[in-house]
């Protein structure tokens, strides 16, 4: 009996030191953008959305095992793998468009810190610069376990959202009803929020950095278990958190006929409704949320360009030892803080070309990842099953028809 226990905790105690990569990426997924997208849905279309999360959540975990796999698999990072298989003009190109995807999404977790400092009284002017020296001075400064160990903190932010939901009381037994029971609407607006759920969930910054985190990080194939469970626990616990945020508004903005677009929208909505605590507790969140991304959002991009070009990464190396890799972070930084303080900037504009860029990058990500996973020579045992094709597959033809519907639109 104290051998089986003492077999336990060791187990327990592997899997808190593997624990990161997955729940940091997952947690990251709920930034600025998805926040206000699940307040959206939530005040506009009530629980009836809840359903789609929950397939989106197999998307997920099916797509980041598949980068986690690659990772221990070959040590390498995901476009490391793709400048080896397809030449550097290819690469090029889908570098070029994660950075231009990423520099705009990465402005929006700035305006998130903008608007949620708002909240609280303290202007955008103060709060963004002091938010830009501290996200820098973490990489800077830090070893990757020093950050990890940052990032795994940020990401209890979620414990905002899950009181907010609770100080609404919903009617729980909706809640489950409508997680469990596929609500299919045809309109543009339902179409367009699932396009944008899914864009702002299942993300090609998300894949990138969780290949690059669990091959920086030294994960032995027999340790892959444990990171599996990361990967799985991470979408989970990310995506109940987007499941919260939709309950909140959908059981206060909802009933009331009450639509918001942004997520500084729905915490001021909340306020009459719920109180005064729900608003805050919804801003703490944005806070930490916009905090967490701001930070993983240049690093998924730094190491995404320099494993493409063969520069030295990572966060262990000293910035004259990885001058790229610490200029173009330094540099994505400067630049998204600056864009958020331009005066009169229509920031929504911003957030919808990041997301555009994002879903048509998608696709092509995935077409590339489902080669590089079935690769005999680089995978060897372990290459995709059948089932984690089959996933892949439909998951890119739904994004690439909803894309087309949304550029027709």
């Amino acid at each position: 009996m104290a051998r089986r226990m003492r077999a336990h905790v060791q187990r327990l105690l592997l899997f808190l030191a593997i624990l990161g990569p997955g729940l940091i990426t997952a947690s990251a997924d709920n930034d600025a953008p998805g926040i206000a997208t699940y307040s959206m849905a939530g005040s506009t279309f009530g629980y009836a959305f809840l359903w789609i999360l929950v397939w989106i959540t197999v998307g997920e975990v099916v797509v980041q095992e598949m980068a986690a796999r690659m990772g221990v698999a070959t040590g390498k990072g995901l476009t490391d793998l793709i400048r080896e298989r397809f030449g550097v003009k290819l690469t090029f190109l889908v570098m070029l468009g994660l950075i231009l995807a990423n520099l705009g999404t990465t402005a929006a977790q700035f305006a998130g810190v903008a608007s949620s400092a708002e909240l609280f009284g303290v202007t955008r002017y103060i709060a963004v610069p002091i938010a830009e020296a501290a996200v820098w001075l973490l990489v800077l400064r830090g070893s990757y376990r020093y950050v990890e160990r940052v990032l795994l903190v940020l990401s209890m932010y979620a414990i905002a959202y899950v009181a907010s939901a609770i100080l609404v009381k919903p009617d729980w037994g909706e809640v489950l009803r409508h997680a469990a029971v596929p609500t299919v609407r045809l309109e543009t607006d339902y179409l367009l929020a699932v396009l944008a759920t899914v864009g702002t969930t299942i993300t090609p910054w998300a894949a990138v950095y969780m290949q690059a985190t669990v091959a920086d990080k030294g994960v032995r194939p027999a340790d892959y278990a444990y990171t599996r469970a990361d990967v799985v626990f991470g979408a989970a616990v990310g995506n109940v958190v987007s499941g919260f945020i939709i309950v909140a508004t959908a059981a206060t903005l909802f009933s009331q006929g009450i639509r918001v677009q942004t997520a500084e929208e729905a915490a001021i909505a909340l306020a009459p409704l719920a109180g005064r605590w729900a608003e805050a507790l919804f801003g703490v969140g944005l806070l930490g949320a916009s905090l967490l991304a701001a930070s993983v959002l240049p690093l998924a991009t730094t190491y995404a360009v320099c494993e493409a070009f063969g520069w030295e990464r990572g966060i262990d190396h000293r910035p004259e030892d990885a001058p790229a890799f610490y200029g173009l972070y330094s540099a994505l930084i400067v630049l998204s803080s600056l864009i958020v303080l331009i005066p009169g900037l229509r920031l929504f504009s911003l957030m919808w070309l990041s997301q555009v860029a994002n879903a048509v990058l998608l696709p092509v990500l995935l077409v590339m990842m489902l080669q590089l996973a079935n690769d005999v020579r680089a995978m060897r045992t372990w290459r995709n099953r059948r089932v984690s094709n089959i996933v892949v597959i439909v998951l890119t033809l739904l994004v690439v028809l909803a894309t087309g519907s949304l550029l027709a639109s």
